[in-house]
């Protein structure tokens, strides 16, 4: 547990709230030097760790007095309840209750050091731990400790603190007859999500170096950049690439195993619910309530079971037979189209489009159909790209006008040597 502090007062909160009261007035000058606002800045950076160093310890204390616990919650949601960002109130609550660590304290308590590094070190400590065979004695640990602090007075950020704490754990890890650094250790790798107030989903995963190397492989391999039908470059982010790659790695994933499970609902497959009566209630199984347009995205999509409900949420109709593109009718779009027909993606990462969609009564034919990836399935339904079926009985591409003000219709990827001209 934290050291103890003692305040010289009867009344702490009041002690706290001339202190409040002082920093609330405080102005800044426009007469003011640049070395006076650095120093300043300096001294407000000072107040900043003292003040965090004292949270920390008042999160031990309430740890200790059993004051979430009376409340019902875990102390890291009593911080936040509080008005703690979550990141702030896990890392309060770890240095708060982490024992053995009086130096680091020391440093903490005249505000030489931030809560960042100090929760680097933390962890930095427990990490360690967590590879060492046995126990460390109080000799060990206590250079563990002295030498990740040393890493904070040279000047090192929290991440490079980290990678020192794994330096050490590697070493530790390599001198056991059957250890493994951390790296390469697949016990313990670790998946989590949650959804999100907004309705997303956050991920954030640690995995070993084989996986990782699994996952950033095939990432890397399925976000390279997609130049646009007119020849101009891909607009999305390096971030957007990988989790379009991210999201084609499951849908290959989830077709391998619709291929493998007979069953309603393929393993790991995605189950969409429309009520009849209020389709703009429609719902996925886990993440809640979507909107009619991502509603109708899905319903082109293979790896989607959409029922069709009543108001007493009565299967209705399970609309797969007549929804999707049969086996026969993918392989002469395959036929036909090659590929994505706005990007040229493999046929194997496409979805069978319905130019007219199968909610608003498309029919599910080949003069109704073609072949997008993800990305560009969404450009279609989200980012005002049509795909209509020309006289020739091949899907052309209408642009938005905020890429063409004349929306002048482009040709399926696999015919884009080819013009509206030449074709008539």
């Amino acid at each position: 547990m934290i050291a103890d502090v003692t305040i010289e007062s009867t009344d702490t909160a009041a002690v706290l709230a001339g202190v409040v009261d002082q920093l609330t007035e405080l102005r800044t000058s426009p007469d003011m030097t640049g070395p006076q606002a650095h120093a300043a800045l300096q001294q407000i950076l000072l107040i900043r760790n003292l003040a965090d160093h004292h949270a920390a310890t008042f999160a031990g204390d309430l740890d200790r007095l059993g004051v979430a616990d009376g409340k019902g919650r875990r102390l890291r949601e009593l911080l936040v309840v509080m008005g703690c960002a979550p990141a702030v109130a896990a890392r309060f609550v770890r240095i708060g209750t982490a024992t053995d660590i009086d130096p680091l304290l020391r440093h903490a308590a005249d505000g030489s050091i931030s809560s960042e590094h100090a929760d680097a070190i933390v962890r930095g400590l427990s990490h360690i731990e967590s590879r060492s065979a046995a126990p460390a004695d109080a000799d060990l640990r206590s250079a563990q400790l002295m030498s990740l602090m040393s890493w904070s007075s040279a000047g090192m950020t929290p991440a490079q603190i980290a990678d020192h704490a794994r330096t050490i754990a590697n070493e530790l890890a390599a001198d056991t007859d059957d250890g493994k650094p951390a790296a390469e250790d697949k016990t313990i790798n670790e998946l989590g999500y949650h959804r999100t107030d907004d309705g997303r989903l956050d991920v954030c995963a640690n995995l070993d170096a084989v996986a990782g190397e699994k996952l950033h492989s095939l990432v890397e391999s399925l976000s390279a950049p997609k130049p646009q039908p007119d020849g101009s470059h891909d607009p999305r982010s390096a971030e957007r690439k990988r989790a379009d790659a991210l999201e084609t790695i499951l849908e290959l994933a989830e077709k391998g195993l619709a291929d493998e499970t007979v069953s309603c609902k393929p393993t790991g497959g995605v189950l969409l619910t429309i009520p009849a009566d209020t389709p703009k209630l429609s719902a996925l199984e886990f993440m809640g309530s979507v909107t009619p347009a991502t509603a109708k995205t899905l319903g082109c999509d293979a790896g989607v079971t959409v029922v069709i409900v009543d108001g007493e949420q009565v299967p209705l109709n399970v609309g797969r037979e007549k929804r999707l593109f049969t086996p026969s009718q993918r392989k002469a779009l395959l036929l036909r189209d090659k590929c994505c027909v706005k990007c040229g993606a493999p046929a194997s990462r496409t979805q069978a489009h319905h130019l007219v969609t199968w909610v608003d009564g498309g029919t599910t034919d080949l003069d109704n159909g073609c072949l997008l990836c993800t990305s560009c399935h969404h450009d279609v339904h989200d980012r005002g790209w049509d795909v209509v079926m020309g006289f020739d009985r091949h899907p052309w591409l209408i642009p938005p006008a905020t890429v063409d003000p004349r929306r002048r219709p482009l040709p399926a990827y696999n015919r884009r040597t080819l013009r509206l001209d030449s074709a008539a």
